[in-house]
């Protein structure tokens, strides 16, 4: 029996080995790296590991983070206390940890670069480094930046971002959000197991503008950027179109995680995505009622029924929101003065990050609770003043 290969072992091409190898089926994982470190995330919301509770409950190294400072131009900051805590990996450790659980239900891991594919005969020749190795199906996990042509997401300029940063010396217990003005993306300091990772991603400017900007603004406010470990990486950011046409899947291979475009195109989280969508691949593929040749178009629409509207809509308000403006303010200066002055809007804002407020029904909630946020944020609540004995 041909295994089914997985091309790339990060959380998504990790995640789909290990639901297939638990389930008995033969499968290698192929990766040039197997675990490696990107600037940006590490970050798992609570939707996530609400889902997946084991990426809660393990012994690799994290933080829990509960508290968050949004800061925009003309509007300071504001304070936002999420009501379950965003854990931060380093992403060689989460990407290590996931492939070990492949690893345990009995994945072959083969670190090796795939060259090419070819296919024929209704399999796969897949061409490595070390050799060639023979697929009765193909699992494209090769992130973004796939050298594989013929099979994922077909990316244009338009439809990427960018994401590159430093790791620094420190320790915080608080992410910083800070947003800029007419930029379609924002700067984040994250605290990681050891160190802080300070970086920036957006779409519509060049990378030495961002690194500049960047370290200008690392500066300014205090963090030390020269002779720091530096990372760039290229992140999906599908426009709505693109979303319709995405090439997700085909004959005898399926696409996962960013080799298929599936990342938030407002906040650049891809984790969760990348995540379930391995481990609605591996159901498909597992699916014997399923002929294979209609695994490709099943996956198609469990991807939509899962979380595709979604995603669309998010790219449908993901330049408005950056860059668009709402009550004589651009929408980012709003949206950190609502936060601070009304604790509706508080709510909804942390329902966002977390995950549990999706974007197809926000535009409800949000003229819903309209009339409650306004009076807040006409008379803000304030602290109670102490009584005197």
């Amino acid at each position: 029996m041909k295994p089914v290969a997985i091309l790339g072992g990060g959380p998504a091409g990790a995640t789909c080995a290990e639901g297939l190898a638990a389930a008995g089926m033969k499968v290698v994982v192929l990766d040039e790296k197997m675990a490696w470190e990107k600037p940006c995330g590490g970050g798992i919301t609570h939707k996530a590991y609400r889902k997946y509770p084991y990426l809660l409950e393990n012994d690799t190294p994290k933080q829990h983070i509960t508290n968050t400072v949004l800061m925009a131009p003309k509007a300071g900051d504001a304070q936002l206390a999420m009501e379950h805590p965003l854990l931060i990996y380093s992403r060689y450790e989460l990407n290590d940890m996931l492939l070990r659980r492949a690893s345990a239900a009995g994945a072959q891991l083969e670190k090796t670069r795939v060259l090419e594919i070819e296919r024929g005969d209704g399999d796969w020749r897949i061409r490595t480094k070390g050799g060639t190795i023979e697929a009765s199906f193909c699992v494209v996990a090769t992130g973004a930046r796939n050298p594989l042509r013929q099979v994922g997401t077909e990316f244009t300029a338009e439809d990427t971002m960018c994401a590159l940063g430093y790791y620094v010396e420190g320790t915080r217990e608080r992410i910083d959000i800070q947003f800029l003005p007419q930029f379609e993306g924002y700067i984040w300091v994250f605290p990681r197991c050891g160190h802080l990772s300070v970086g920036i991603c957006g779409k519509g400017v060049a990378t030495p503008v961002l690194r500049q900007w960047l370290e200008e603004w690392m500066t300014k406010n205090g963090y030390q950027w020269q002779g720091q470990r530096f990372y760039a990486h290229l992140i999906p950011s599908l426009r709505s179109q693109a979303l319709l046409e995405n090439r997700v899947a085909g004959e005898g291979w399926l696409a996962v995680g960013d080799a298929a475009g599936l990342v938030d195109p407002i906040t650049g989280e891809g984790l969760y995505y990348a995540i379930r969508s391995g481990d609605l691949a591996s159901q498909i593929l597992l699916n014997d009622a399923q002929a294979p040749g209609a695994k490709a178009e099943a996956y198609r629409q469990l991807l939509k029924a899962d979380f595709l509207d979604d995603l669309y809509i998010a790219s449908r308000l993901a330049h408005r929101f950056y860059t668009g403006n709402f009550v004589f303010g651009q929408v980012t200066d709003r949206m950190v003065q609502f936060v601070r002055r009304s604790e509706t809007f508080r709510h909804l804002v942390r329902d966002l990050f977390s995950g549990a407020q999706p974007y197809t029904g926000l535009r409800e909630r949000v003229w819903g609770n309209f009339r409650r946020s306004g009076w807040e944020l006409v008379f803000p609540q304030e602290q109670a003043v102490p009584q005197e004995p």
